[in-house]
């Protein structure tokens, strides 16, 4: 088998495609083509689109990357013809008929609860006092603060967006789970990457590991990629 040289990476709520960065910057140096989605967040079905436009563009086959919700998008998206492997990062994974909403409707006792403020005008934020405890906590408070202030308003249409079809049950599959995680509870991480067969590693990070900890993440991509 010949390696991969596309990556496409697709982040999820509340943050834009800049989050990526470091991961980008590492793989790149390693002659990947690195694409990023910026998904308008606005609903699944126009995230999915965005994605395969980006898809289309390529040479050749990708690895597909997704960050929590950038998960149920590229388990929609990822299907897309010129998608040859998927990495979720801390990401939701769900299968036929899930979404956001059913994945987070039950949570164990003693799941840590993440500050999502009453929507407004059908659009959702973080509560920026608690962004840095529940989404950044491993990164300096002055970028978990410029994080929270510049936060992508998260419509409440694309949380209820259901997979139709889960490409990890076709593309082979590898999870990166944060071990810290207060958004995504750690279990739940697991449970999901368990049922998609997904290659899985563990990282210490929380949620925003795609940027505290960009060198994992980027080693799993290049396992992926392999």
């Amino acid at each position: 088998m010949t390696t991969i040289r596309n990556i496409v990476l697709v982040h999820g709520g509340f943050v834009d495609g800049s989050g990526w960065q470091g991961v980008y910057d590492e793989l790149s140096r390693d002659g990947f083509t690195v694409r990023i989605v910026q998904n308008p967040t606005l609903s699944l079905a126009g995230d999915v689109a965005a994605t395969h436009q980006m898809l289309d563009s390529l040479d050749g086959p990708a690895v597909l990357v997704g960050h929590s919700y950038g998960g149920v998008v590229i388990s929609e998206a990822g299907n897309h013809p010129n998608v040859g492997a998927l990495a979720y990062i801390a990401a939701f994974a769900p299968d036929k008929g899930e979404s956001v909403n059913t994945l987070i409707a039950d949570p164990p006792p003693g799941a840590p609860v993440p500050p999502i403020l009453p929507p407004v005008e059908g659009f959702l934020f973080l509560d920026r006092d608690k962004f840095h405890h529940s989404f950044a906590a491993d990164l300096p408070a002055a970028a978990a603060a410029f994080m929270a202030d510049a936060q992508v308003p998260w419509g409440v249409d694309a949380l209820g967006g259901a997979v139709t079809e889960p490409a990890w049950r076709h593309k082979p599959t590898w999870y990166l789970v944060a071990t810290e995680d207060r958004m995504i509870p750690p279990p739940a991480q697991r449970a999901m990457a368990e049922r998609a067969g997904a290659t899985t590693v563990e990282v210490i990070g929380s949620h925003a590991v795609y940027v505290s900890q960009a060198a994992a993440v980027a080693d799993l991509i290049r396992q992926a990629a392999a």
